[in-house]
């Protein structure tokens, strides 16, 4: 079935909380192409909210300085709103670690008021964007947004109101900010050996782009407590580094750190006990949520054959697993990496 975003989205007030971080720019600049009456960015940060009007320069769009923390703020912006794609957040690890209260409340408090001002306003679809880390989460980073899953579940549940929530989840986005590969230009260009905590640690290589599709996808097709997650190859942290190393012609070594508390070897996207749940939906795959009634011939009886994932899970380790060479391809398909490339030509890149 193919996906009428443009009959989706055409004439759709849509707010973005978390709108000036990276998957906020990405999704603004690509929801502008389907006609929608008013894209509004809701973000703490003014600054990037002045830089993003400057550069987009659109009359559709608007801007409300706020925070998901504050009940009252969320609420001022939902009014007049169809559609939400729910993105604030707190995503560093370590920042999550040493302030674990401050994560709780963005990342699970946050989104509860998200999600009961949507309801509240009658919102008509919400997609609640997760993470790899709220599987099976050791972080406090991966708690706060397992929690928020949970919420986005519950209220489904309930059934107040008539907005359709929804959730996605992914793991690593390449080239966003705070990601590996961005800190390893930074190395290159500082002149530094690359920190690599685990060089056999393996992440999802996904596409800033193929975030936005599945986000877009949940969507359009998400029901009422539905998880989607994007099929995507993985790669070696080690691997990574190399396949950088030999397209910058870099020569300094790789030092091995160890792996910081509450990171994970590998990324978890379904966990094994999810899988009886989980439907093969082409390139995604569908979480369906947990009922308070279990009908046990739905599980045992429906679709139990449909997927080729392993009993342990879908996890960056038993995913389609890529070579440097294929790294190396991936990564000159960014425009980021030919953004650098290019300046490393003219001479610029170490300066």
């Amino acid at each position: 079935m193919a996906l009428d975003l443009e009959k989706i989205l055409k004439d759709k007030t849509i707010l973005i909380t978390g709108g000036t971080g990276s998957f906020g720019e990405k999704v603004v600049d690509k929801l502008l192409g389907f006609s929608p009456k008013k894209l509004v960015i809701f973000s703490r940060d003014e600054k990037k909210q002045f830089d993003m009007n400057n550069k987009l320069n659109d009359d559709r769009l608007g801007f409300i300085v706020g925070d998901v923390r504050d009940r009252q703020s969320v609420e001022h912006a939902m009014h007049g709103i169809d559609m939400v794609f729910h993105a604030a957040a707190l995503k560093q690890v370590p920042s999550c670690e040493f302030f674990p209260i401050e994560a709780i409340r963005t990342n699970t408090l946050g989104s509860f008021n998200v999600i009961n001002a949507a309801i509240d306003n009658g919102v008509k679809n919400l997609v609640l964007l997760s993470t790899d880390k709220a599987v099976h989460p050791v972080s406090v980073m991966g708690m706060s947004k397992a929690l928020a899953e949970r919420v986005m579940i519950a209220a489904s549940r309930q059934g107040r109101g008539n907005t359709t929530l929804s959730g996605t989840r992914y793991g690593n986005v390449m080239y966003t900010r705070g990601s590996v590969i961005p800190f390893f230009i930074s190395q290159m260009k500082a002149k530094q050996p690359l920190s690599v905590t685990n060089k056999d640690m393996t992440r999802f290589m996904m596409s800033l782009d193929d975030s936005v599709n599945l986000v877009l996808y949940a969507l359009a097709y998400g029901k009422k407590g539905e998880i989607y997650v994007r099929k995507s190859p993985a790669a070696t942290v080690g691997d990574t580094a190399q396949a950088l190393m030999e397209l910058f012609n870099y020569k300094k070594k790789v030092l091995n750190i160890g792996i910081r508390p509450g990171e994970k070897t590998h990324e978890t996207l379904i966990s094994s006990e999810e899988l009886r749940r989980t439907r093969d939906m082409g390139d995604y795959y569908k979480i369906s949520p947990e009922l308070s009634k279990i009908d046990s011939r739905e599980y045992f009886f429906k679709g139990e054959n449909e997927l080729n994932i392993p009993v342990e899970g879908y996890t960056s380790a038993n995913t389609v697993k890529l070579s440097v060479k294929e790294i190396k391809k991936l990564l000159l398909s960014l425009p980021e990496i030919k953004q650098e490339l290019s300046l490393l030509k003219k001479g610029n890149f170490y300066k």
